[in-house]
């Protein structure tokens, strides 16, 4: 477990240095920036031991994975982050242990997240994911919500009982006219939150970036990064 350790230190500490330089270049405190480690496909103990290393922010992106290694890790100081695709079936699970959903895209998933919230007394964050690669249908490849659809679902969340609005979040698109553009990707985010902070001056959570475009998500202004691979490595696959 020492060996574990100690890769993982290494690897958070060449992450908190990425982030560093960022902040330095585009002129940002570093606490500005908060890291949260996706912790997906790896087991509970990485979890315990990323905690013991001072990580706070954890997420994960399949209920089926992140419901039992929230419960072995009840007992740690970790904010749990559910960015994947959500299905309604899985809220009841999700709305059990998740303080923020990142992944908020469509009226009905706020109708289900509301009414677990509110049946198990807790208060929801939540963030309106945009696609920027949205196509006709206003959905992007890997979920969220065309830009023209934030403001009605930002106002259905503000409005649901149990649920916070806390900002946006996006995926750096594969396709479209933001693919292989990271920067103004997330410039584009930027802009959509800043208007929707004058309707909702409190939603100024803005969640970019991954291991691999960090530098460009912090370059743009966002708030939360959220790095997996960087951190954790590269897990082989099963089978």
């Amino acid at each position: 477990m020492t060996e574990r350790k100690d890769e993982l230190a290494a690897n958070l500490a060449k992450v908190e240095e990425r982030i560093a330089a960022a902040c330095a270049a585009a002129g940002r405190d570093r606490e500005e920036v908060t890291l949260i480690v996706v912790t997906k496909t790896y087991p509970a103990s990485d979890v315990r031991t990323l905690a013991e290393l001072g990580v706070r922010h954890v997420a994960e992106n399949r209920d089926q994975d992140a419901a039992p290694k929230a419960a072995a890790c009840a007992d740690l100081p970790l904010t749990w982050h559910f960015v994947g695709q959500l299905q309604t079936n899985k809220v009841r699970s999700v709305v059990g242990y998740a303080d923020i959903v990142q992944s908020v895209d469509r009226a009905r998933l706020v109708t289900a997240l509301s009414k677990e919230a509110e049946r198990s007394g807790r208060e929801l964050g939540c963030l309106v994911q945009v696609a920027l690669d949205a196509g006709a249908n206003g959905r992007g490849e890997r979920g969220g919500v065309a830009p023209d659809g934030i403001g009605e679902l930002a106002d259905l969340v503000a409005g649901a009982p149990g649920l916070r609005l806390d900002g946006l979040m996006t995926v750096a698109p594969l396709t479209g006219e933001y693919a292989g553009r990271q920067e103004a990707a997330f410039e584009r985010l930027m802009e959509l939150s800043t208007h929707l902070r004058r309707s909702h001056p409190a939603a100024n959570m803005v969640s970019a970036g991954m291991s691999a475009d960090l530098e460009q998500a912090v370059a743009a202004g966002a708030t939360h990064v959220r790095v997996g691979t960087a951190v954790l490595g590269v897990r082989p696959r099963l089978g």
